[in-house]
């Protein structure tokens, strides 16, 4: 599978350091052999130094398990450092009679299990989001690139951001059946106290109770929240770091410095987060709720909720998602920057648009 994408990947549009090199004149024309031997012309050493400072080829399979890898960094590390901020938003969600809020969720936990109790979860998070990462942000790749050459170069600009939504959401579709049994292991300890401190222990009696089940019965809630949440991530995140090299940094991204390029990427990531959080909180809540009770469905547990009961939560998920997604595309591009991937400047508007549209002759 990933040979042939590769393939596609050299003609796709969003390749855009081989694209710029030849629009930009440095790859130079072809000498004539039948011609004396000139002088090496500087743009050919200029073509060659650009195209070997990435380790591997875009879109080729080094590149798309590279990018896997930097997923699996990217959520394993980041939702596994907020779980003590999660533990609280899940326990708002399925008793807000007895956590009325943020800080006095993290008050009544510190006072009944310690501070080691704002670490339940741990290990199904770290598990289960890692495997997520690694979907969501390999396959992202996969589509965006299968895509992309599905619509032809004018068709994936000008619809480029139903392009990112399109990639994301098939993305997160194999994503969620990966992280939907740890996520189910996650609320079970986290907000059913006494049921089990750890994934040895929860994950048995879940199997004992319901069967596989028990691990797969929040997949569709799963869906319903994080499908529109990663489809904001994406699409969101591309069009803000658009924006804000062109209308904020005063200079082009290649002008940038690394350091700069990852600021710019970790700002993207924020704002985009704040809206990851209010598309998605309110299946986040029927997912902490369902997964927590035995035989219930999310038809009614939505209907037990009602409009308030599903924003129950809300600030502490914006805190927790904003910071989250600012940090996820921090550390993915930090990866790319690190293994020294390809990393394609915001695509611009092909020549042979331009020619059409009249804005060039």
């Amino acid at each position: 599978m990933f040979s042939s994408v590769a393939h596609l990947a050299r003609a796709n549009p969003f390749n855009a350091p081989h694209l710029q090199l030849v629009q930009d004149g440095l790859a130079g024309p072809r000498s004539n052999p039948a011609g004396p031997p000139g002088p090496p012309r500087r743009s050919r050493k200029l073509a060659a130094a650009a195209v070997e400072e990435y380790s591997c080829e875009y879109g080729s399979a080094k590149f798309y398990a590279l990018c896997g890898f930097g997923g699996v960094l990217s959520c394993g590390l980041t939702h596994t450092a907020v779980v003590p901020l999660d533990l609280v938003k899940c326990r708002m969600q399925v008793d807000p009679q007895k956590y009325k809020g943020i800080f006095n969720g993290f008050s009544i936990t510190l006072k009944e299990d310690g501070v080691r109790g704002l670490a339940k979860g741990w290990a199904p998070t770290f598990i289960g989001y890692s495997m997520q990462g690694l979907c969501k942000f390999g396959f992202y790749e996969v589509f965006k690139v299968l895509y992309s050459n599905m619509l032809g170069e004018e068709n994936a600009y000008l619809w480029r951001t139903s392009l990112y939504l399109a990639a994301s959401a098939s993305a997160e579709f194999f994503a969620d059946i990966a992280l939907a049994p740890m996520e189910a292991a996650k609320v079970r300890i986290q907000t059913q106290p006494g049921y089990a401190n750890t994934l040895r222990d929860a994950a048995p009696k879940m199997y004992k109770e319901e069967g596989l089940k028990a691990f797969y019965k929040g997949v569709a809630p799963l869906w319903m929240r994080q499908i529109p949440y990663t489809m904001m991530k994406f699409a969101c995140f591309e069009r803000t770091v658009e924006a804000l090299y062109k209308f904020v940094v005063p200079k082009p991204r290649s002008e940038c410095s690394k350091p700069e390029q990852l600021v710019v990427t970790f700002v993207a990531g924020y704002i985009a987060g704040v809206f990851c959080a209010i598309v998605s909180h309110p299946a986040d809540s029927v997912v902490s709720v369902l997964n927590k009770e035995k035989g219930s469905s999310a038809s009614l547990v939505l209907q037990r909720l009602g409009f308030r009961g599903v924003w129950k939560g809300l600030f502490a998920r914006i805190i927790m998602i904003g910071t989250l997604t600012a940090l996820q595309w921090f550390i993915y591009d930090s990866v790319k920057v690190y293994f020294r991937l390809p990393r394609p400047p915001p695509p611009e508007m092909p020549e042979s648009l331009k020619k059409k549209l009249g804005y060039t002759e």
